[in-house]
């Protein structure tokens, strides 16, 4: 568990609980602890029930981006490169890895982060301030994996110029 708590309202969080990725801010009955936006916390249920960790920010109506519900697990370059792996096999499973998308953020348990492949060039987007704060760690991984599958990269171009950065507080670069 992280410091800072999350705690949901009564009947709140119904979409998370169904599967979705999410806590909205309208959900969000209390925070305990100490945080930065961006840091990532643990959400609790109403009644205290453990949920999951996410990163949180006061600037979004997605108030915390889940990233796991399983909240003994610690969000580290261990937890990044499996799921960074999980998500390019997948791809060379699926789909020719030429030209792809790699990433496709909370659909590979990533949320804010989208990468595609051209080639050997990379395109990186990232969308939420946590994932933002990771961003450089991910595609160091992302780049170890890749050339361990035999797909090196001789480039990468971030794009996270969309209009949505201005939602979550940040700058478009």
């Amino acid at each position: 568990m992280y410091p800072c708590k999350v705690s949901l309202k009564p009947g709140s969080g119904r979409a998370f609980k169904s599967g979705g990725a999410w806590i909205y801010d309208n959900e969000v009955a209390r925070v305990e602890g100490n945080f930065t936006n961006g840091d990532l916390v643990t959400v609790l249920d109403h009644d205290g029930y453990p949920l999951g960790n996410g990163f949180m920010n006061l600037h979004s109506k997605l108030r915390v981006r889940m990233m796991t519900r399983n909240v003994a697990q610690e969000i580290d370059d261990a937890f990044l490169r499996a799921r960074i792996e999980a998500a390019v096999r997948l791809r060379k499973q699926v789909i020719d890895t030429g030209a792809c998308r790699l990433i496709f953020g909370e659909a590979d348990f990533l949320p804010g982060l989208t990468v595609d492949k051209f080639n050997d060039v990379l395109v990186l987007e990232s969308l939420a301030l946590g994932m933002d704060r990771m961003k450089e760690r991910v595609l160091k991984i992302l780049l170890e994996v890749l050339s361990e599958e035999g797909l090196p990269i001789r480039g990468v171009y971030e794009r996270s110029d969309a209009k949505e950065r201005l939602k979550e507080g940040m700058e478009r670069v």
